[in-house]
């Protein structure tokens, strides 16, 4: 099986050509390295089913090439982080947006079968929850720019949905909840990943907010082998997943689990939305993933806990750390 995994030295994607390359697979991996980092895969490079593409998925040329070469397509490419989303708009819409419009558009001239990952966010300020599915998707006003990345990412299920009914066009869409583990970084926004750092350097952990907002963290090798599952699967095709866990926890508990597990003597501080992210910030209070569909479709079943998450992270954080690798 030959693979295109856009976005394929990200966080998530550099563990997902892992997973493909463990199965034996070819995998053909291309990224701008916009947000990527080439150390994500640089231990990749000398395998001999591996191949790495440094282009943008907004290179029309350049990625219906990759796509005629391959069996199948992991779409993962896209702008990622709520800081990265609010202080850079523009790009975050035109990246996600037209990004995946060229992706879809080789798909479709060579029939080739997608899975475009999307993300909790596109259930916007809807407070059902759990979240399923089939809920409506309520979005907030045009003028807070925190909802660029999900209606940008909205569209994109719309666009491959487009697809599917007109063509019948092979694609999945998963709505990936808080996907956490080795390799992530803080620097765009990520929760866990700077909790740890701070908490390993001593510093006081940022909390955003009153801390009462809640979240549920999946690692990034549960939700790689849901990815793989989903795609392999006759009976994904035109349909839509949510893939997390549903282990709910505060931020302020969070922040208080690292602290505990690090073994760290850093404090907590609060610090105001409007203060950390401007003064037309908007949050979602609860994030929490109805996971009946896909556990009877493929039998997905989260085998790491929030616990384990923490952990994992901060040997990895650790390690970067102490031999200076920057961008931890």
């Amino acid at each position: 099986m030959r693979n295109l995994i856009t976005g394929g030295a990200g966080f998530i994607g550099s563990h997902l050509c892992e997973w493909l390359l463990a199965q034996g697979q070819r995998v053909l991996a291309i990224d701008d390295f916009s947000t990527g980092r080439h150390d994500n895969i640089a231990h990749l490079e000398n395998h001999s089913l591996f191949t790495l593409v440094c282009a943008s998925i907004t290179d029309e040329q350049i990625v219906r090439e990759c796509v005629a070469q391959v069996d199948r397509v992991f779409h993962l490419a896209s702008a990622v982080g709520v800081r990265l989303i609010v202080e850079q708009p523009v790009k975050t819409i035109e990246t996600i947006v037209h990004g995946t419009s060229v992706v879809l558009q080789a798909c479709a001239r060579y029939r080739r079968p997608v899975l475009l990952t999307s993300t909790s966010e596109v259930y916007g300020k809807a407070n059902k929850v759990p979240f399923s599915e089939d809920d409506d998707l309520v979005i907030g006003p045009a003028f807070r720019r925190r909802w660029a990345y999900a209606c940008s990412k909205a569209l994109d299920e719309f666009l491959a949905m487009a697809y599917w009914h007109h063509s019948r066009l092979p694609v999945v869409i998963v709505r990936l909840f808080n996907t956490v583990g080795p390799r992530q970084t803080g620097q765009y926004g990520m929760v866990v990943p700077r909790f740890v750092r701070q908490a390993l350097a001593g510093e006081p952990l940022t909390v955003y907010g009153d801390g009462s907002q809640t979240r549920c963290f999946c690692h990034v090798k549960d939700a790689v082998g849901a990815l793989v599952k989903l795609m392999d699967h006759p009976g994904a095709r035109g349909q839509i997943f949510n893939v997390g866990s549903q282990e709910e926890v505060s931020i302020r508990e969070l922040a208080e689990r690292v602290i505990r597990i690090v073994g760290s003597s850093s404090k907590i501080v609060y610090i105001p939305f409007d203060q950390a992210f401007g003064p037309d910030f908007e949050d979602m209070q609860r994030r929490v993933p109805d996971l009946r569909k896909v556990q009877q479709l493929i039998g997905f079943q989260p085998r790491y806990q929030l616990d384990d998450i923490i952990r994992d992270v901060a040997a990895y954080l650790s390690g970067r750390m102490t031999s200076g690798f920057p961008g931890y």
